[in-house]
């Protein structure tokens, strides 16, 4: 096992078509994603998956006990890989993630995964507070339109302005051509 992990958050159903939420070019994402977990697992990285369940009544999406909250097929994890079920956009939060990675004697971790905007910003960024040294794959992440103000904001530009502010200052974020060759 080296000292790096990685983290592959929500990629889960609700976000491909037939989902609840779908996110602009999360197929592309989800292979880039795949090739990105494979280079990790022939790497010796520890994988460790985050499921994202909804506990709020009226839950958009994420639903416990859905075909939507169940991991997509193109990022499943292998039976010795652990699951981290979270409740809130941070993945450590009231769950064991630090944990797990402590006693694996992580130092490194890679983040890809769901959404941009959201839970890959908010682990990207807890990561570098808890002394990580973080890199994002950027193309194996997805994100959606977004709306403030009145003015509407693509999934590319929201994707590239998180981008831009994770590399400005909290994780190395690269391609998967970089990162999985």
């Amino acid at each position: 096992m080296t000292n790096q992990a990685l983290i592959v958050v929500d990629i889960q159903n609700d976000y491909f078509p037939g989902g609840k939420w779908l996110l602009h070019d999360v197929e592309n994402a989800a292979d880039n994603a795949a090739r990105v977990i494979d280079k990790a697992r022939r790497s010796g990285d520890l994988v460790v998956h985050i499921r994202h369940e909804t506990l709020s009544q009226g839950a958009a999406f994420f639903v416990p006990d859905t075909e939507g909250a169940q991991l997509h097929k193109k990022a499943l994890n292998l039976p010795d890989e652990t699951v981290v079920l979270k409740h809130f956009m941070n993945p450590y939060r009231e769950t064991n993630l630090k944990e797990i990675l402590d006693n694996a004697k992580i130092e490194k971790v890679a983040v890809i995964g769901n959404m941009s905007h959201m839970c890959i910003d908010a682990v990207s960024r807890a990561s570098d507070d808890y002394g990580f040294d973080v890199t994002v794959v950027h193309d194996a992440c997805a994100t959606h339109d977004l709306e403030f103000d009145g003015v509407k904001v693509p999934a590319a530009q929201v994707h590239a302005a998180f981008m831009a502010a994770l590399n400005f200052g909290y994780a190395k974020v690269v391609s998967t051509q970089e990162f999985a060759g």
